[in-house]
């Protein structure tokens, strides 16, 4: 079976397509025409791509199979690939753990403003006057969207600092409760549970009204697109952290810069609304221009540990793909 990787993978990944006795053809950095051409002249049908984006017309008559070495599927055309016959299967979960530090990462910042104070040093400023003040992250309550893989590893992080939840999904939409034990179990959160509080609100705007800190983990879909509006953002208190690791379009990023502007919030964001294609490049989002919001560099899912799991997830769809026909996780099967 002929595989095509165009983006980075893990050298635990190629080893193990080589295993399942893969021809693997190891591209990074293909888009576009480039990777058009490429899966022709290679006759692939197997893809595998990471951010790259897969539209229809690099669809081929050999390619049988696409996987997306991350979460969600938005980069790739989904409706074209089921069109042509072709599956497409993502690894979801896997840089759950990853995700979740980041964001915990970036709540400690932002109540200690790391950020500005590592300015100023390297400036020549000693202020030690102004951040010496913050809140401190014990007891404020922590609002989550969504409560999938992600937001799992993040109360069982958040139960740990001593910060109690509330949280809105889809799944539980309109409930306002605390969450039953039972349920807390299904969700991998016992532990957690135990720990700390974790209560249900009904909607988004619930959430952002009771929170000290606002971090969004939901994936992108028509009726999250721009779900965190002006309507949500104006429930947050003045101070309110806002923390977005999931997709930036399911915020409104003017909605969002007026309210850091006038409440004023502390805001983090890894995705913006026009990242570079390519992993370096020049960036001009004008958000990232107001001083209490602050950026990485769409790392959330960047560490050894996430890419090795990412790399591993991978090579057993192909590889069940190999023996079966089937993929797992496909979302269009």
């Amino acid at each position: 079976m002929i595989v095509l990787i165009a983006d980075t993978f893990e050298q635990r990944g190629l080893q193990g397509l080589q295993a399942l006795g893969c021809d693997v053809h190891y591209e990074p950095g293909l888009a576009d025409q480039a990777l058009a051409e490429a899966l022709r002249s290679t006759g692939a049908s197997v893809l595998i791509v990471r951010s790259t984006k897969v539209t229809a017309p690099m669809l081929t008559p050999e390619l049988k199979l696409i996987v997306r070495a991350g979460s969600g599927v938005n980069t790739i055309d989904v409706k074209a690939a089921t069109s042509h016959g072709v599956l497409v299967a993502n690894c979801p979960g896997r840089n759950a753990i990853a995700v979740a530090e980041l964001v915990m990462g970036w709540l400690v910042a932002l109540d200690r403003r790391i950020p500005d104070n590592v300015a100023d040093l390297r400036a020549g400023k000693w202020n030690k006057k102004v951040y010496s003040k913050a809140r401190g992250l014990y007891g404020a309550t922590l609002g989550l969207l969504g409560a999938g893989s992600i937001a799992r590893e993040v109360i069982v992080r958040a139960a740990a600092f001593g910060m109690p939840v509330v949280l809105w999904s889809r799944r539980f939409n309109g409930q306002d409760r605390p969450l039953a034990v039972p349920e807390a179990a299904e969700l991998g959160l016992g532990q957690a549970a135990r720990q700390t509080t974790i209560a249900l609100a009904p909607s988004p705007a619930e959430v952002a009204a009771r929170a000290d800190a606002l971090s969004i983990h939901l994936a992108l879909a028509p009726e999250t697109r721009q779900l965190v509006n002006a309507a949500v953002l104006d429930r947050l208190r003045p101070g309110a952290f806002v923390i977005n690791t999931a997709r930036a379009e399911i915020v409104d990023h003017e909605a969002l810069r007026h309210a850091a502007r006038e409440k004023p919030l502390r805001v983090a964001l890894d995705v913006f609304a026009a990242e570079p294609a390519a992993s370096t490049g020049e960036f001009t989002d004008p958000i990232v221009q107001e001083p209490s919001v602050y950026g990485t560099h769409h790392i959330g899912a960047s560490t050894d540990q996430a890419q090795d799991a990412i790399a591993a997830e991978a090579v057993r769809i192909v590889g069940e793909y190999m023996k079966s026909g089937r993929a797992p996780n496909s979302v269009n099967s």
